[in-house]
């Protein structure tokens, strides 16, 4: 991920996400990183596991290094970059990159001149802290482990073999992993485009999709990498905003498969907002002109007739794979793989590998995007904490925090730290402008830029300069608080100072990133942002925060499979929990399956999973109930349940929404007014009941995208061709003499389940596309259905006679507008839960103790589905485990001398933190519950007699920013 510049559908700086997450990760007590390392051997079983470890020299005693990098300077080996694909040189002595974690140096044993021939010793004689050993050797040891979580990656698809692309031979056809480092900030042309054969911008790129991917000729990856569609159009939008003129943009894909949250979205927006060209098409060839060096791109159009199109750049959407090394550690470990080389689990047990207490997640476990890769982290996390749970707390260890300066009194003394943020704000804002023009504002004793502020050795020298300057104030101008903040509130606890003497600048996506082409004003707003915190933070005070006991009991709401699977991760974990279902059985949706795509019997697994969930001694079962409200805040929520017109009251700590989605009905297509016509899940209810009708079907059309991907529910349904493949194919396998039909827009069956969409066409299932504006329509006749449709192929219109037409019909949320009102979370415009961080919190809310999971977040399959439900255990365990918790120190606090007991606060507030008095003195006048309070400030702004202050936002701070704006 450190490799990519940014990251879809959102586009946010990747390294950006990553930073903070090594830093925590660097400086968390009881994570131990052993790197340059590889496990050789794993012996034992689960619970008692050893392993085997072979360490590989660094030839720098990282106790000492201060990652200076002066060594760097002095070696004279340069050696290809493989960090950023090779398209530069590094030297021998390197680190990765600048967030490295741990930010150490490490020596290139087989290119360092003094080790392979006793020749330089130059970052010896250079290094200052005497940190180089060119006699380090490689160890051999043995860690003890309870559970083993693998997370290896994968490997990109090498398109040299593939002579027709031309790629090796031509330097300015990049594989997708080389475009990416070009367009990075921290990257080998600084984001800059232009062409590596003569440094010229191009004026046309193209990308190829399905290299290395869906082929089993050329590469024999027949399964479907599952980012690459996505990610050639993150390339495409930020390209043409990273060029300065006019670039033509064109991809050239056989389905788009755009199937994420938010995708469809962003691919629109790349069709109609920012001119992206998309061509279905498969390139034949790439070719230089000899005489004008294009390169040339032969390919067969929709209208049948073969191209020649000529590209400056042509960028290869290169799959993802399972290296031979992984494959080997698979052997090591005795975990079984799939033939594709991904690790073999099963639906229903999504993060398990065939070795009892091991577990995977990532691409290693199949493709996937990072959101999906999250989730299965958490997952994994889960399974392997359960293994634990025995244990808990046994090996724990915690780290003292330094004792808080308490600064009443002091004079403010100002730091201000001003990130580059590689290229990203440095590009258009003028950082060291801005660092000179802070130096003189009042009460700024300290100034300083930095590449990269988020970075474990910036944070480490904060640390330092904050003690050694005596700094009581900090202002970190740099990207969002909404990621970055906590980072620089734990820098500044690690000084000495309280967290909220922070101010915090976003210099990125309030500014670089919205005034790029005008960096004058850029610079100008930056400077007016500073000059506003500095104001600011002179008045900034220390701010105490509360601490709470956590009810260790979890509510889940929704007795699906998802929700099913949440409740038992949490029990198994050691917990309490309650289980709310509306309808008077469990199971929800999957009642209705049939079969997953990997064929397993959904009822089977369902009933078994039901009937240990009802035998399961920690969850209580709540049927034929509905949530009637909820009060409360994290760690100590009270909801209450009406189940056969009884109320009951649940006290809890966290809560999990899995409430699930719908299969919509469909309007149109003759659906509700001729029998012949079902959806899928009606149909995969005859396959249940092995339905005899089916056998004497001679003709079956399945309809793709009923209500999905157009006007009014604009998103992919996810599931829908996976589960139409499937289905079609049950048909011929119960009748082959049957023909099926599938009329599709895109084909989306991603990852390892397009070996299904193989098997069909394999089998005789004939696949025809439509388009949104030519829909197909369905009359009746005499002797059945007949379907018309466009046949893009034939170029003309068809009919197909048909005994039963199958809608794929869209999947609906069945989101509560009350349930989200209780929680105080948030859906999105088609109705679905929207998470607190696309990719760092897929499986939370940014409401504190609340957590979802299923298709209540978004359509997904059922092992999907699972995976997140145990990821969102996972994330609820983190507090339940705390049993104490401490609440923010930005609150509302309520002056009653000054209150006219209007009740306004308590109307506004979405929290219900405010409440009259009811008892002495004081009655009738407001008082804040901090604990509810969210610190948003409605009621605050809402307070027409002033009593109402905000804790960190009080009138003063806010007026001495609104003067200081106007001080330019």
């Amino acid at each position: 991920m450190s490799q990519l510049d940014k990251t879809f559908p959102t586009n946010d700086c990747s390294m950006c996400i990553m930073s903070p997450k090594l830093v925590e990760v660097g400086r968390h007590p009881n994570i131990e990183l052993i790197t340059l390392a590889e496990v050789t051997a794993v012996r034992g079983e689960k619970g008692d596991f050893h392993v085997d470890i072979h360490q590989k020299p660094r030839y720098i005693d990282i106790t000492k290094c201060i990652a200076c990098g002066e060594c760097t300077k002095k070696c004279p080996k340069k050696v290809d970059d493989v960090y950023n694909a090779s398209l530069v040189k590094r030297k021998a002595i390197y680190v990765p990159y600048p967030q490295s974690v741990p930010l150490k140096y490490a020596i290139d044993g087989d290119n360092c001149l003094q080790i392979t021939k006793g020749k330089c010793g130059s970052c010896a004689k250079t290094c200052p802290a005497g940190a180089i050993n060119y006699e380090d050797k490689a160890k051999d040891f043995t860690v003890d482990v309870g559970a083993i979580i693998l997370a290896p990656g994968f490997s990109a698809f090498n398109p040299k073999g593939m002579d027709n692309l031309n790629y090796g031979r031509h330097p300015d056809i990049l594989t997708s992993l080389e475009f990416e480092r070009m367009l990075s900030a921290s990257g080998p042309t600084s984001g800059h485009l232009a062409r590596i054969s003569d440094h010229q911008e191009p004026k046309k790129i193209a990308w190829l999709q399905c290299v290395g991917s869906r082929d089993s000729n050329q590469c024999g990856n027949a399964y479907c990498s599952s980012v690459c569609c996505m990610y050639a159009i993150k390339q495409a939008i930020i390209a043409k905003e990273h060029a300065p003129y006019p670039l033509d943009c064109t991809i050239f894909f056989m389905d788009m498969r755009t199937h994420g949250k938010g995708f469809e979205a962003c691919y629109n927006e790349a069709k109609h907002k920012h001119g992206i060209d998309f061509k279905r098409s498969r390139v034949h060839s790439v070719l230089p002109d000899p005489v004008t060096g294009a390169l040339m791109l032969r390919y067969v159009g929709e209208d049948g007739a073969a191209h020649d199109d000529g590209y400056d750049m042509v960028v290869l959407s290169v799959g993802l794979e399972i290296p031979e090394e992984l494959r080997n550690l698979a052997g090591k470990l005795s975990v079984d793989l799939m033939p594709s080389g991904f690790c073999r689990t099963s639906t229903f047990s999504p993060v398990s590998t065939s070795r009892d207490g091991i577990y995977v997640c990532g691409v290693f476990q199949g493709p996937k995007d990072i959101p999906q890769s999250v989730i299965e982290a958490g997952g994994a996390a889960m399974m392997a904490g359960a293994d634990l749970c025995p244990s808990r707390h046994t090996l724990t260890k915690s780290v003292a925090k330094p004792m808080e300066t308490d600064i009443r009194g002091e004079s403010p003394r100002i730091g201000v730290f001003v990130c580059h943020c590689g290229i990203n704000i440095s590009s258009v804002v003028d950082v060291p402008a801005v660092r000179d023009y802070a130096c003189t504002l009042p009460n700024v004793a300290y100034v300083d830029d930095n590449l990269y502020t988020c970075s474990q050795d910036t944070q480490d020298t904060m640390t330092r300069i904050i003690r050694e300057q005596h700094l009581n104030r900090i202002i970190v101008a740099a990207c969002s608080p909404k990621t970055h903040e906590p980072l620089f509130q734990e820098t500044l606890i690690n000084a000495g100072l309280n967290k909220y003497l922070l101010e915090f600048v976003n210099i990125r996506n309030q500014d670089s990133w919205v005034h790029r082409n005008n960096p004058a004003m850029a610079t100008a707003k930056a400077k007016d942002l500073v000059r506003m915190a500095a104001a600011k933070a002179s008045q900034l005070e220390s701010l105490a925060e509360a601490w709470l006991d956590i009810n260790q009991r979890a509510l889940v709401i929704g007795g699906g499979i998802s929700g099913l699977s949440a409740a038992k991760a949490l029990s198994r974990q050691g917990y309490q929990v309650s289980l709310i279902e509306r309808a008077k059985v469990l199971g929800g949706q999957a009642r209705k399956i049939y079969q997953t795509a990997q064929r397993e019997d959904v009822g089977e697994q369902l009933n078994d999973l039901i009937a240990s969930v009802a035998s399961d001694d920690n969850i209580t079962i709540y049927n034929n109930a509905e949530l009637t409200g909820v009060d409360g805040f994290v760690g100590n929520f009270t909801a209450t349940v009406r189940q056969n017109s009884e109320s009951i009251t649940i006290q809890h700590g966290v809560a999990v929404i899995a409430t699930g989605a719908s299969e919509h009905k469909p309007s149109e297509y003759l659906y509700g007014k001729d029998p012949r016509v079902i959806t899928g899940l009606e149909l995969d209810e005859r396959l249940k009941f092995k339905s005899p009708a089916l056998r004497d079907i001679k003709s079956a059309v399945f309809i793709q995208c009923v209500g999905s991907r157009e006007p009014g529910r604009p998103y992919c349904s996810r599931i829908c061709c996976t589960h139409s493949v499937l289905s079609a194919l049950h048909l011929k396998e119960i009748n082959p003499e049957t023909s099926v039909y599938v009329l599709y827009r895109d084909i989306r069956t991603y990852g390892e389940r397009e070996n299904l969409y193989k098997q069909a066409r394999e089998k005789g299932v004939i696949f025809i596309r439509y388009d949104l504006d030519r829909k197909p329509d369905v009359s009746t006749m005499a002797t059945g259905l007949d379907v018309r449709v466009h046949d893009p192929i034939l170029n003309r219109d068809i009919s197909i006679e048909t005994d039963l037409l199958v809608l794929a019909a869209a999947i609906v949320p069945n989101t509560d507008e009350k349930l989200a009102q209780f929680f105080k979370v948030p859906v999105n415009e088609d109705g679905f839960f929207v998470e607190a961080h696309v990719k760092l919190s897929p499986s939370s809310f940014a409401t504190d103790g609340v957590f979802l999971c299923g298709m209540a977040h978004y359509p997904k399959p059922i092992d999907e589905s699972i995976a997140q439900a145990m990821a969102a255990a996972s994330c609820a365990v983190t507090l339940l485990a705390k049993k104490t918790i401490n609440t923010s120190g930005i609150v509302a606090e309520a002056n009653v001398r000054d209150c006219a007991g209007c009740g306004t606060c308590v109307a506004v507030c979405p929290y219900g933190a405010p409440s009259m008095r009811t008892s002495g003195q004081f009655a009738g006048k407001a008082e804040i519950n901090p604990v509810l309070c969210k610190g948003c400030g409605a009621c605050v702004a809402s307070c027409r007699s002033g009593a109402l202050v905000l804790k960190g936002f009080n009138d003063g701070q806010i007026m001495s920013m609104i003067s200081a704006a106007g001080l330019r």
